[in-house]
């Protein structure tokens, strides 16, 4: 099968159902990409994450981005993003059409409050997974606990976390636990 099409295929289904964001979506990414399909291996989906999340911009864009261009380069990078993009700017273009009509009505508003709480689990479950893969313990639980609070409750700079972080991070490769 042609490994472009099959690409936007796989990444059009992902970002047509669902709900929640690009992190909502990596468990769905890992099964079909890493599981189902073998593009790529466990660690590097690990590695391609960490970079999705640090470059600017929507972070299902930027995995799937990366995801195309290791399988195939440029061309793959353009058929894996179409694929993940298209399906939101369809939805949203038909919602911004019609939604006008519906803003009013109750069942509408009270279904888009019952899809809240199960957007945060969808969110909140990736996160723990990624914890867990990424190999946080008790002992090392702290960085991301000051990160998140450092972001969230005094408003510091998610860049300064992220260059802080990987600073701390090589200097502690340098000098403290050298690499095998």
């Amino acid at each position: 099968m042609n490994i472009y099409w099959d690409s936007f295929k796989t990444f059009f289904k992902i970002g047509a159902f669902t709900l929640g964001g690009g992190y909502a979506m990596i468990p769905i990414i890992e099964n079909e990409v890493v599981d189902k399909r073998q593009w790529i291996d466990k660690k590097e989906f690990l590695d391609l994450i960490a970079i999705a999340q640090s470059c600017p911009g929507v972070f299902a864009a930027n995995i799937s981005i990366f995801i195309g261009y290791r399988m195939r380069k440029v061309k793959g990078a353009v058929c894996a993003c179409l694929g993940t993009v298209l399906p939101s700017f369809l939805i949203i273009l038909l919602i911004a059409t019609f939604f006008h009509r519906f803003m009013d009505v109750p069942w509408i508003a009270a279904m888009f409050n019952g899809i809240r709480p199960a957007v945060v689990a969808l969110i909140a479950v990736p996160t723990f997974n990624l914890a867990k893969s990424a190999g946080i313990s008790l002992a090392n639980c702290w960085i991301p606990i000051i990160s998140a609070l450092l972001i969230w409750a005094l408003g510091v700079n998610p860049i300064y976390i992220i260059i802080t972080a990987g600073l701390c991070g090589f200097l502690y490769g340098q000098f403290v636990k050298p690499t095998e």
